[in-house]
């Protein structure tokens, strides 16, 4: 487990992060996502191929928190790019969307136009220090979509740091207790208007 300083002193701050950035960071970001999602050691190897080509997507922005010290190590990391048809998580949210009831219409203007906010992590020893929320406005910031749209893990009566962040940011559902093809967690699909002020 990753151990982050954040008194007075060494206060993250936020980067923009250039696909060239996050290549070179790669190693730091996927440790933050481990350790932060709970998943077991060695699941970074399997990650690394695709976050290495979601920064090929087309309107792909990342931005990260990093501590101001001589070693500068990132602590927080956030990304996501325009949602499209052919992408895997789109087709998996539509046809999710179907199978609950929902017109193939109400599908396709639900996910016609959005940001989709692919991850958002912050470093354990880091959390509860608003990073997440900065790095959410930071990152949606001047979006020209319409909506932006997220998954998470459900979580009982939504008592954990992320789901709190998201309903303080005005997220809504639009769909619950969605099982992605290949995990067998349930996640919540939300999702809120754009801009974002």
């Amino acid at each position: 487990m990753r151990t982050v300083a954040t008194d007075a002193e060494t206060t993250p701050y936020l980067v923009d992060l250039s696909a060239q950035e996050i290549r070179r960071r790669l190693p730091e970001a996927l440790a933050i996502y481990v350790d932060a999602m709970g998943y077991p050691q060695g699941t970074e190897y399997h990650r690394a191929p695709m976050w290495s080509e979601h920064v090929l997507r087309p309107g792909w922005r990342g931005v990260g928190a990093i501590l101001p010290t001589e070693e500068s190590p990132l602590v927080a990391v956030a990304y996501g790019y325009r949602g499209a048809r052919h992408q895997w998580w789109h087709q998996q949210v539509r046809d999710g969307l179907l199978r609950s009831g929902a017109s193939a219409e109400h599908a396709d203007f639900i996910l016609a136009d959005y940001f989709e906010l692919t991850e958002l992590h912050v470093s354990p020893s880091a959390q509860g220090h608003g990073l997440g929320d900065a790095l959410t406005r930071r990152l949606l910031s001047d979006r020209p979509e319409r909506s932006v749209l997220l998954s998470t893990p459900e979580v009982e009566g939504e008592n954990n740091r992320a789901w709190r962040l998201y309903r303080r940011l005005g997220f809504e559902d639009v769909l619950r207790n969605f099982t992605f093809a290949g995990d067998r967690r349930p996640f919540a699909v939300l999702a809120r208007a754009l801009p974002f002020e």
